[in-house]
């Protein structure tokens, strides 16, 4: 059965004056090396520390799984290019043709796909025996996740068709750009399969009868701030807010 290791945490830690952006960055060994999602340059050289406490430079991925082509998962891509890049074929589509009012697809994101050996794949693909790709669009129009079969049960590696656990209960996804209702049927897709959860920003979790419980424990360290500077303030958490949903998405279409 394959083994599925968090080499890094997603986080919900945000701000008031931009987005942190830290996505879930997961290892899945089987048969072969799977990395699904690479994160943002900012996280860089945190990656490479961390694939080297578990003994592997990026040679050692045999393939990489793009949840989605937003800035936040796909900049550290180029570190494997030596491997396969698996996506889906309307998230590839899109990438090279974005809306203008999409933030999180930059134009210079087809750019990149161009750069790295990019295969299709979509619903039921599977990678190795116990790893098969399923379609979680809605968020982006080719968000895939990973089925992962392990000695633990059901994994399900959701990209941010499910961002975090508070999404999951809510079963609407904060951050639309393609297709509300298919992303409400993707976050219920997930959370009916009675699986473990790996979110796009959060620490892997269960979900039943409504009630989370978290599999894994944040920890960071914000350094440069901290309680009594100028204009700093704590919130732990924000009342959830109706979905933002990308303005002229009925204007989307795939070329």
């Amino acid at each position: 059965m394959p083994k599925v290791t968090v080499l890094m945490s997603g986080s919900r830690l945000g701000t008031n004056i931009g987005i942190v952006g830290f996505c879930s960055v997961v290892l899945i060994e089987g048969e072969r090396r799977v990395l699904f999602d690479s994160a943002h340059v900012g996280r860089r050289t945190y990656l490479l520390a961390q694939l080297a406490a578990h003994g592997l430079t990026p040679r050692d991925i045999d393939a990489q799984v793009l949840s989605h082509a937003h800035w936040d998962h796909v900049q550290n891509a180029e570190l494997f290019d030596h491997a396969p890049l698996i996506v889906h074929p309307d998230e590839r589509r899109y990438a090279h043709h974005p809306h203008p009012n999409d933030w999180a697809t930059p134009r210079w994101t087809g750019a990149i796909l161009d750069l790295l050996r990019a295969e299709d794949a979509g619903e039921g693909d599977v990678l190795m025996p116990g790893c098969r790709v399923i379609e979680l669009k809605g968020h982006s129009p080719g968000s895939i996740g990973l089925e992962v079969e392990t000695d633990d049960g059901v994994c399900v590696l959701t990209g941010d068709a499910i961002h975090n656990a508070p999404v999951a209960v809510r079963g609407e996804n904060p951050l639309v750009f393609w297709n509300a209702e298919q992303a409400t049927a993707s976050i219920r897709r997930v959370v009916g399969m009675d699986a473990l959860i790996y979110p796009g920003h959060d620490e892997p979790f269960r979900i039943r009868d409504g009630k989370v419980t978290y599999h894994g424990e944040q920890r960071v360290m914000l350094t440069n701030v901290g309680p009594g500077m100028p204009g700093v303030s704590f919130t732990p958490d924000v009342p959830a807010g109706p979905s933002w949903i990308m303005p002229g998405i009925e204007e989307q279409r795939l070329r």
